[in-house]
């Protein structure tokens, strides 16, 4: 939460590019202080430090990869990073059920390198050079990402005019946020993460092996089940983004993450009544399989994409700042209070988790637009009646 409450200012501030570099020197400075730590303090130091680094990156790095993609496959390269988290964590888990923690701490100091390298090798957002008057350096950006033999005139003459508009308006500030033009996109960002969160999906995730086991089933072959479904239906998630639109694609995962969350529920209340002893840990563990693999379908990612998309770039930080708040801020609700819901009543916390799930499916419905195939210029006119009508 730290990390993502300066996301929005920092990343304005040193660009896209640099933000991802500072993040990676938090992370890096996080996994050694885990490896070679003597004691709990540094072991806290450590694992704060990490907080603050992926408190910048989950902002940054969909704001990134959206500015820099053609608006035909935006969708799916912002899926990619979900994807690449998914295949990250897998990997992880993995390697540390047979390798020591300092080991695997140390480990996680290598991405953080790659990164820290990489960053030299790859453009600064175009968009981001134009809001800051380097239009020569925009224009060169673009050109590289599109190729060089591509002509990027009229893509950068789009970018070129909707800053100018926005140059007209007074420098937003935090207050701003919650004016009437920005009303949508906001209840559209927030909205999208409060429901993500509150879907139960970190419950679920962190607890996994304490769900299988109270249902009666065998922990390690439940956890290796969910890591085996979430990566495929990832994948299927990227691939159909920029086919079948965000969208229905998130209106479906939501509807199978309600599915999966009411059969757990039932799978824990049929065990309260004594029937079906012998079904309700089958049924509890294809309830958790299919949350896994309908939240990896399209609701793990979608949100991120569609915050990526919505803001005018004059608000941009601010608002993918709050944001990004508001998701872990839900994130350390969910997380801390599932263990006290479980006590409270197992069926009930996943009859309220689907119930969570079905409101997504409505506000969806009735409040997400659809932003497939469209640039960010024209999603954001669309949704902030000021410019629209300039």
């Amino acid at each position: 939460m730290l990390g993502a409450v300066a996301s929005g200012k920092i990343t304005d501030f040193f660009g896209r590019r640099g933000t991802m570099g500072f993040s990676q020197i938090f992370c890096l400075i996080g996994w050694l202080a885990i490896a070679l730590s003597q004691g709990a303090w540094s072991l806290d130091l450590g694992r704060l430090s990490l907080g603050c680094g992926v408190g910048l990156l989950s902002y940054v790095v969909p704001v990134y990869i959206a500015e820099i993609t053609p608006k035909n496959l935006r969708g799916g390269f912002t899926a990619v990073n979900q994807l690449m988290i998914c295949c990250g964590v897998s990997i992880m888990y993995v390697i540390g059920v047979f390798i020591n923690w300092r080991i695997l701490a140390a480990l996680g100091t290598i991405p953080c390198l790659i990164q820290l390298l990489g960053i030299f090798f790859i453009p600064e957002s175009p968009r981001w050079l134009a809001k800051n008057d380097r239009w020569l350096d925009c224009e060169r950006a673009l050109q590289r990402l599109r190729g060089k033999n591509a002509n990027i005139s009229e893509e950068a003459t789009e970018i070129r005019d909707y800053t100018e508009t926005l140059r007209e308006l007074a420098k937003a500030r935090l207050l701003d946020l919650f004016q009437l033009k920005y009303a949508h996109s906001l209840i559209v960002g927030v909205g999208l993460m409060v429901l993500q969160q509150f879907g139960g999906v970190n419950g679920i995730a962190y607890y996994a092996s304490a769900i299988f086991v109270s249902a009666g089933f065998s922990s390690r072959i439940g956890t290796i089940a969910m890591v085996i479904v979430q990566v495929p239906m990832t994948m299927l998630g990227v691939l159909l983004m920029d086919k079948s639109g965000r969208k229905p694609l998130l209106m479906i995962s939501a509807a199978g993450t309600c599915l999966g969350c009411f059969l757990a529920g039932l799978s824990f209340l049929l065990q309260d009544l004594q029937v079906g002893k012998d079904f309700s840990p089958i049924l509890a563990l294809v309830g958790v399989l299919v949350f896994t693999g309908s939240f990896s379908l399209g609701v793990g990612a979608i949100p991120w994409v569609i915050m990526s998309e919505i803001f005018p770039i004059n608000v941009k930080g601010m608002a993918g700042s709050l944001v990004t708040v508001v998701n872990w801020l839900g994130s350390w609700i969910i997380s801390y209070s599932f263990n006290f819901l479980m006590d409270w009543s197992s069926e009930g916390t996943f009859f309220i988790f689907s119930s969570v799930s079905g409101l997504t499916v409505l506000f969806v419905a009735k409040l997400v637009p659809e932003t497939k195939g469209r640039t960010l210029e024209e999603i954001q006119a669309s949704m902030n009646p000021f410019t629209a009508t300039k």
